[in-house]
């Protein structure tokens, strides 16, 4: 079962679950909703010897450590555990973490989580025991950097049921499976952003059915959470969530609304449906006026550059409304009159549209390379003066463009 994380795994737990629930039901949070019969799409290592070519048996993560390769670790996964009750079933999952330590390379480690069976009330729950092994190996890397290629695999070797089909194999796969892996003396390097010595070594990385980033707060290189999801380096939860929905990709503001706007009936199914669906529903339904502040939208002081990329005080030699620029040996600057003639590169089919129009240039501006650019209003346009206002302007290079009199 699932212990507290402690030591360098510290830290790591609340966007772990995130990862080991991702997708675990779906709202409304009920088994009649069509998105939750199809269950089960993140990290599932099916039984050996299973036919699907799109569900392996196995897991392999591969990162680039510099220094030393001491290796401590947890496997993670769900259980099935198939509830019968009236007749109809449920998927209810049990959490497991399989510790492992790898000092001394090769290393393999194999486990056993045993099934169980119980019947109270009339409802029955049942899971299959489970096999599975951890391997661990290291390859050095040539050059001054003393790295390496880790490399973490995770094979199901439990024997595939008799039954046919997903839904029958499913009782006897690792479910949401994925590895946390800690150094003690090395550092990881990132797979997403990788420094240029190990760039080439980062992309000839094979990572099968899992993708590393750096775990932990920022500026930690020691632990990396290897999960069935894409995620950023240091992935984070958000402190205004008050609680997992299973959804990591939606907005839990607008989530917890749609859940509060469940009929009785409906919630009621879903508090049926599964243990944690009731929690969810219990939790969403207790969160006060604070809470739901908070879930609206938060702010967060960011460190402000010393110097701004450009603020009249900071740099005033760019100014947008006096900057002028020089086409067909006129000059060219806010006020100015143009004909409007855009170019072949551009792809735009409106543009057409505004070949040979006439317009009035409200601004010079220059990208980050010092190309200039004209913010322009059609002359014609009776909504030029709210545009205006409002900052929203088209944009032509001045080659694009004809000064004309008047």
């Amino acid at each position: 079962m699932a212990e507290p994380m402690t030591g360098p795994f510290a830290g790591v737990r609340a966007v772990a679950d995130a990862v080991l629930y991702e997708g675990y039901l779906l709202y409304p949070y009920r088994a009649s909703a069509q998105k939750n019969r199809s269950r089960w799409q993140f990290g599932v290592l099916m039984p050996d010897g299973y036919a699907d070519p799109s569900e392996r048996a196995y897991l392999q993560a591969e990162m680039v450590v510099a220094g030393e390769v001491a290796v401590t670790g947890l496997v993670r996964f769900l259980q099935v555990q198939r509830r019968t009750d009236a007749g109809s079933t449920w998927d209810e999952a049990v959490p497991h973490e399989i510790p492992f330590t790898a000092t001394d390379l090769p290393y393999e480690y194999r486990f056993e989580v045993p099934g169980g069976l119980a019947a109270a009330d009339g409802v029955g729950r049942r899971r299959a025991p489970l096999s599975g092994a951890v391997t661990v190996t290291a390859r050095p890397l040539p050059g001054p950097w003393r790295a390496s290629v880790l490399r973490v695999r995770v094979d199901n070797r439990t024997p595939l049921p008799p039954t046919t089909g997903r839904d029958g194999a499913l009782p006897a796969a690792l479910l949401a499976c994925h590895v946390i892996v800690a150094l003690a003396g090395g550092t990881f390097v990132s797979m997403v952003d990788p420094p240029e010595w190990a760039a080439p070594t980062v992309a000839e990385c094979v990572n099968t059915g899992t993708w590393p980033v750096l775990a932990g707060p920022p500026g930690r290189h020691d632990v990396m959470l290897c999960a069935p999801i894409i995620l950023y380096d240091h992935p984070e939860i958000a402190p205004e969530s008050p609680g997992d929905l299973f959804d990591a990709t939606e907005i839990d503001e607008i989530l917890s609304l749609r859940t509060l706007a469940l009929t009785e009936d409906e919630k009621r199914e879903a508090r049926a449906t599964d243990p944690r669906a009731a929690a969810l529903l219990d939790r969403t339904e207790s969160l006060d006026a604070t809470a739901w502040g908070r879930l609206h939208g938060a702010l967060r002081p960011v460190a402000a550059p010393d110097t701004p990329w450009w603020d009249p005080e900071a740099d005033a030699s760019v100014d947008p409304a006096t900057d002028s620029v020089v086409v067909a040996g006129r000059r060219v600057a806010a006020g100015t009159r143009v004909r409007l003639r855009p170019g072949a590169r551009r792809a735009d089919a409106q543009d057409m549209f505004l070949a040979g129009r006439l317009a009035v240039v409200e601004a010079v501006l220059q990208d980050v390379d010092d190309n200039a650019y004209l913010a322009v209003t059609l002359a014609d346009d009776p909504a030029a003066d709210v545009q205006r206002s409002h900052g929203r302007f088209l944009y032509f290079a001045p080659d694009e463009v004809e000064p004309c009199d008047g």
